[in-house]
């Protein structure tokens, strides 16, 4: 039986086709997954993000804990609200998780994580927190509206108190408040500005109705996936896993090798960086008629590839792809759809930054 969030109800009247989605029932879409794709690229969209786990992390030694668990730097985070985004890494350099850790103070960190690899994630933290002394707390009673598109703060902004408005107003990207009840993170999965808020479970079902007199449009995993596939961004259990480093996922971005610093899987990567990193994840688009799908065979001068995440761009209105293929790839490819030999471009994500499409993509 998939477990529910706070807004089930509000799903299901406002006509959500509902999945299961790493044991939680969650909406695909509610009528036309285009529409909700396109409210998000010119207006305001919100995605019930409940099913993803928060984690608050505290304790003396927090940030020197934090320092171990992840790849990327807690060190960067100077002033409290300041968020980063990294990959947890298993010893052999392999993501078990991507996630973004904020820093609300000395001793308070929060982590938001993926749903689908919630028991893994917790017990690793977990026994990782023993050599340190940290409190983790799982904070399973609260829940988590995603607001995005060009519109989408100032429909929130609207909503907040006169007090708190000025506040979340003032975010930076990549920066959160605690305003009373409400956590309000300048973060995101689509590619687009807006808001991630948190809240009590009672509380959510309240703010996704006043979202929804705001104008703002509810969107299914759907549309999720299309936005995140044209912003570049990986999907965990798809572009990465266990058994790819974040210098096979183009996420080396992510990793601070700074050299006193130690941190689960270094010593992998820096063996890999030595050895060579034998493939890349790229972007592709493709020349012809047809759709780009997960799985499928690709084909270059270099040796073959595969396709991790693959869907059609509303926003390009072709065919997009996210594949691993080996380092010398080259420009041009070839993708086996159902045997056909089809035509492909190589690009660097992202594709869709802010409603247009980037340059050098088609």
């Amino acid at each position: 039986m998939p477990q529910r969030t706070p807004k089930d109800v509000a799903h299901v009247a406002a006509g959500g086709r509902m999945v299961d989605f790493g044991g939680w029932e969650m909406p695909i879409s509610y009528g036309s997954q285009l529409k909700e794709h396109d409210a998000v690229r010119e207006m305001a969209g919100m995605f019930d993000v409940s099913h993803m786990t928060i984690v608050d992390i505290t304790g003396e030694h927090a940030r020197h804990f934090l320092s171990y668990l992840l790849a990327n730097d807690v060190e960067k985070l100077k002033t409290p609200g300041r968020a980063l985004y990294s990959c947890m890494l298993n010893e052999q350099g392999g993501v078990l998780d991507d996630l973004i850790a904020y820093y609300l103070n000395e001793t308070f960190y929060r982590l938001v994580v993926n749903a689908t690899t919630r028991g893994k994630i917790m017990a690793w933290i977990t026994d990782q927190a023993r050599a340190f002394d940290v409190t983790v707390e799982e904070r399973t009673e609260l829940a988590m509206i995603a607001v995005q598109g060009p519109e989408a703060r100032q429909r929130v902004l609207e909503l907040l108190p006169a007090a708190e408005a000025p506040i979340a107003g003032g975010l930076k990207p990549f920066s959160a408040a605690q305003l009373g009840g409400l956590f309000v993170a300048r973060t995101g999965y689509t590619g687009e500005d807006g808001f991630e808020l948190a809240m009590s479970a009672a509380a959510a079902p309240a703010m996704w109705d006043k979202l929804l007199a705001a104008g703002v449009t509810p969107c299914g995993l759907g549309a999720r996936d299309t936005l995140r596939l044209e912003a570049g961004m990986n999907l965990y259990g798809q572009d990465m896993d266990e058994s790819v480093t974040p210098l096979q996922a183009g996420l080396a971005w992510t990793v601070a090798m700074v050299d006193e610093r130690v941190f689960i899987g270094k010593e992998a990567l820096l063996k890999q960086k030595k050895q060579g990193i034998p493939d890349q994840l790229v972007g592709l688009v493709l020349q012809d008629r047809g759709v780009l799908r997960p799985g499928q065979k690709v084909i270059t001068t270099a040796g073959e590839g595969i396709t991790t995440s693959g869907s059609f761009s509303p926003t390009m209105n072709k065919a997009i792809a996210m594949a691993r293929v080996p380092q010398d790839a080259g420009q041009k490819c070839q993708v086996d759809i159902r045997g056909k030999l089809l035509e492909c471009s190589v690009v660097k994500p992202p594709f869709v930054r802010n409603g247009s499409v980037c340059e050098g993509i088609v």
